[in-house]
């Protein structure tokens, strides 16, 4: 067995304990970077959330994050990392859906998913049925588009600034104006080829 044959061999191989998930999940898995990583279907995220929970002891919800791959028909992933403390162990389950189809809500199996979910929708525009206050968390209250996606541009749609003669902020199109200047991209330690006259200093450079 060469190299690559022996890490493929270590990336796939599952433990006894991820081994024994598969078969009473029924969801595809797979070992990266040491931990295992469960690919479940969208509609059973619930049922499989409170199974890893009651039944494998991964009491913890760690974190609950989108992933975008605009080329993908089902361009969102929704990543669950999960930490079981009696076994000393992590697990990332995933599941995939699109801009229009929500993923149901797992703040019943673990609260903690409230504020979690609520920043993957503000960011990707990932929606979750049955979320108790899906609403924007991070960006402001008039915010358009999803800062996260691939697709939205670094510059924004919009930018905003407190109006000193209306005071209050005051939102408008983004405009990146900037004046004409003569770039040289010379070390300052030799200086700019100016034109005569020379600048005081300048006259040492040449010797």
């Amino acid at each position: 067995m060469n190299a690559l044959e022996a890490l493929t061999a270590l990336e796939t191989a599952l433990t006894p304990l991820g081994t024994e998930m598969v078969a009473e999940l029924g969801v595809e898995a797979y070992v990266a970077h040491g931990e295992l990583n469960l690919v479940a279907d969208r509609e059973a995220i619930v049922t499989v959330l409170t199974t890893l929970r009651d039944r494998f002891g991964f009491q913890q919800l760690i974190d609950v994050c989108g992933v975008d791959y605009p080329d993908r028909e089902a361009r969102f992933e929704v990543v669950y990392h999960l930490l079981s403390l009696t076994r000393n162990a992590r697990l990332r389950v995933k599941v995939s859906t699109d801009e229009t189809t929500p993923v149901p809500s797992v703040t019943a199996v673990y609260p903690a998913a409230d504020w979690f979910e609520r920043e993957a929708f503000d960011m990707y525009g990932i929606l979750f049925s049955d979320h108790p206050d899906l609403r924007r968390i991070l960006t402001d209250y008039g915010f358009q588009g999803h800062p996260l996606r691939k697709d939205f541009p670094m510059t924004g749609y919009v930018e905003v600034r407190y109006d000193e003669a209306e005071r209050r902020v005051v939102y408008e199109p983004v405009k990146l104006n900037q004046e004409f200047r003569n770039f040289d991209f010379l070390s300052p330690w030799e200086g700019a080829d100016y034109p005569a006259p020379v600048l005081p200093g300048d006259e040492k450079a040449g010797a």
